[in-house]
């Protein structure tokens, strides 16, 4: 990652592979819109680089970002809580 805060690996691989397929996901739906990445930039009023880096899955950019990319090409999101809450 160039630039930004760096996210901990602790956060587990679960959760860095559901940035990735969140990033997967926007530039899949961005390449079907038929739109660059300076287009997306614009309509999110972000820099080509947060763009990118989210199309990227970098865990280092700002959740509203995200969302508001996939919000931008009709994709929604959901919480849901984790499998064992058990804890210790």
């Amino acid at each position: 990652m160039a630039q930004g805060k760096r996210i901990s690996t602790d956060i587990g691989g679960d959760t860095l592979q559901a940035i990735k397929a969140m990033g997967a996901a926007a530039k899949q739906a961005r390449i079907d819109a038929g739109e660059g990445q300076a287009t997306a930039a614009a309509r999110l009023g972000v820099h080509v680089q947060t763009i990118a880096r989210i199309e990227a899955g970098e865990p280092g950019v700002a959740i509203g970002h995200v969302l508001g990319l996939l919000a931008l090409y009709g994709i929604g999101t959901a919480l849901r809580p984790p499998a064992d809450r058990s804890g210790p």
